[in-house]
């Protein structure tokens, strides 16, 4: 029987998709899951689109997670989750931060930002979190954090809370932020 959970990642450079995928890795590692992990940049650090897929399960062949294979889509910019949507298996899980960032050609005017996105996702899938996952960040103290938020959510959805995420966040982000983050973490999972 195949175990494998499929993940995937997708967001704006500078949003922090690869580094939640790191922890995520980190804490799968821990609880004793055969991962891998696959990130593609494209021209993340032009704010270009960037995601990450994290395969895991007892024995795993393969990091790439294929169209309609991912058990949970995680999109950091909502537009994102509708690029990427296709990716979302039946009954799969949509984890949404409900924050815009217009691209380089919506901002000049050669591309529209996509209208009534949420209500696109809610239509279209069944199992979907939509919340703004960036404000909460901001509320905690610093908007960066908006990724160990969706991390929080996203470990929700796994259901794989009983993992020591605090000691990974410890292990893994510098010192001067790791209480952030645990908030961060705690309200994502409280979503």
């Amino acid at each position: 029987m195949n175990d494998t959970k499929s993940i995937l990642l997708v967001g704006v450079g500078g949003q922090g998709t690869i580094l939640a995928s790191k922890i995520l890795s980190e804490g799968l590692a821990r609880k004793g899951f055969d991962i891998k992990m696959s990130e593609i940049h494209g021209m993340s650090q032009r704010g270009g689109s960037v995601s990450t897929h994290v395969r895991y399960g007892s024995k795993v062949a393969s990091p790439i997670v294929s169209e309609g294979e991912a058990d949970v889509l995680v999109a950091f910019e909502k537009s994102e989750a509708v690029r990427w949507l296709g990716y979302l298996k039946k009954g799969g899980w949509l984890v949404v931060n409900n924050y815009e960032i217009k691209s380089l050609p919506v901002l000049t005017g050669l591309a529209e930002y996509p209208e009534q996105v949420t209500e696109q996702l809610n239509e279209a899938v069944e199992n979907v979190k939509i919340f703004n996952a960036t404000q909460i960040a901001r509320e905690l103290g610093n908007e960066r954090a908006q990724n160990i938020v969706l991390l929080g959510a996203l470990i929700k959805a796994l259901e794989i809370e009983d993992i020591d995420w605090d000691s990974v966040i410890e292990q893994l982000m510098p010192a001067k932020v790791v209480e952030l983050n645990k908030k961060a973490l705690r309200a994502g999972i409280q979503q």
